[in-house]
C-alpha cells in the first residue's frame, strides 16, 4: 500500500475527529438520544461508503472481508461500551465530560491498535502458528464470555493497575476542573479525576484488544483492511456510546451472542490449515448470530432490576 495513502487516510481520520470535538462539541454539551443514534447512522453510513470504495479499488473479496472485520469489531466495541458506562458511573464522570474522555480515549485506542495490528500482522506472516495460539486464546475467551453472560459487575475499576499506580505516584484534586487533566494550585501540578478516567479507559482498551485483534485477523491478514475496519468501528463509538446509555437493558443477550461468535472465529483459524471457511459465510454467520442475539434481546427481555450505573433518560 502506497505510504501516501496512510498519510491521507490517517489525515481525514484526525481531521473528522477534530471536528467532532472542536466544532460539533465545542459546547462540551450531552449528546441527546436521537442526536447520537443519527450520528452512530452517520458513522455507518461512512463505514460502508468506505467498503464500496474498497469493492471499486480492490475487488469483492477485500470488501467482504472489510465488511466482516468491520461487523465483528463493531459487535465487539459495543460490548466494551457496556463497560464504559461502568466506568463513568462508577468515577461519577460528569455526563458534559464523558465526550472529552471518549475522545482521547478514542484517539488513544486509534495508536494502540494501529501498533498492536502491525506486530499482530507481523507475527503471523513470521510465524504461522501462531494463528493456532491465537485461534485457542478466542475459543477460551469466547467460552470465559458464555459463562459469565451478561454479568458487568465482574468488573471492578478500582482493581484496574494503572489506577492503582496512578493514587500512589500522582496528587489528584478532590473534584473534576472541567475539561482539564492537570490544574496547578498553589503552584504545584495536580491531576485531576478526569485524567485518571482517561487513563482507566485506556488500559482497559488494551485489555479489549487482546480479543479484537487477533479475531479480525482471523478474517483478513491484510494489514490494509485490518487497520481500517478497526478505525471505521472505533471511530462510532462515541456516539454509539451516548445511544447506548439510553437503551442500554436493550441487549440483555449480546453477550452470549458475541461469545459464539468469538468461538466460531477461533475455530475458524484453528481449522484454517485444513479448511478454509468463505469469507461470504464467516459473514453470514456473524451477522446472524448477531441478528439473533439482538432479536432475543428485544423479544425476551431479562427481568431484572436496573443497575445503579444505569442511566436514566
Amino acid at each position: 500500500m502506497n505510504i501516501w495513502f496512510w498519510v491521507l487516510f490517517n489525515a481525514v481520520i484526525l481531521v473528522l475527529l477534530f471536528l467532532d470535538l472542536a466544532v460539533w462539541n465545542r459546547e462540551g454539551r450531552v449528546l441527546p438520544f436521537k442526536a447520537a443514534l443519527l450520528s452512530s447512522a452517520c458513522w455507518i453510513a461512512l463505514a460502508l461508503a468506505f467498503a464500496v470504495f474498497i469493492h471499486w479499488w480492490l475487488g469483492a473479496t477485500k470488501a467482504l472481508e472489510f465488511v466482516t472485520g468491520y461487523l465483528v469489531e463493531e459487535a465487539l466495541s459495543v460490548d466494551n461500551l457496556f463497560v464504559f458506562l461502568l466506568l463513568f458511573a462508577y468515577f461519577k464522570v460528569p455526563p458534559e465530560q464523558e465526550r472529552t474522555v471518549l475522545f482521547w480515549g478514542i484517539l488513544g485506542a486509534l495508536i494502540m491498535r494501529g501498533v498492536f495490528i502491525v506486530a499482530g500482522v507481523a507475527l503471523v506472516h513470521r510465524f504461522h502458528a501462531i494463528i493456532y495460539a491465537f485461534g485457542a486464546f478466542l475459543v477460551y475467551t469466547g467460552f470465559q464470555l458464555l459463562r459469565q453472560g451478561g454479568d458487568d459487575d465482574q468488573v471492578d475499576p478500582s482493581r484496574n493497575f494503572a489506577l492503582r499506580i496512578a493514587r500512589k505516584l500522582l496528587p489528584v484534586t478532590d473534584s473534576y476542573e472541567g475539561k482539564s487533566f492537570f490544574v496547578r494550585k498553589e503552584g504545584k501540578s495536580f491531576a485531576t479525576p478526569l485524567f485518571i478516567v482517561l487513563l482507566v479507559v485506556e488500559t482497559t482498551d488494551i485489555l479489549f484488544a487482546t480479543d479484537s485483534i487477533p479475531a479480525i485477523l482471523a478474517i483478513s491478514r491484510d494489514s490494509f483492511i485490518v487497520y481500517t475496519s478497526n478505525v471505521f468501528a472505533i471511530l462510532g463509538l462515541r456516539s454509539m456510546f451516548f445511544a447506548l446509555s439510553g437503551m442500554m437493558k436493550l441487549f440483555d443477550y449480546l453477550n452470549y451472542g458475541l461469545a459464539v461468535i468469538l468461538m466460531f472465529i477461533g475455530a475458524k483459524m484453528l481449522l484454517s490449515a485444513r479448511f478454509e471457511i468463505p469469507i461470504w459465510a464467516a459473514l453470514s454467520v456473524i451477522a446472524g448470530l448477531l441478528a439473533a442475539s439482538v432479536i432475543a434481546s428485544v423479544l425476551l427481555p431479562n427481568k431484572k432490576e436496573p443497575s445503579s450505573g444505569a442511566r436514566s433518560e
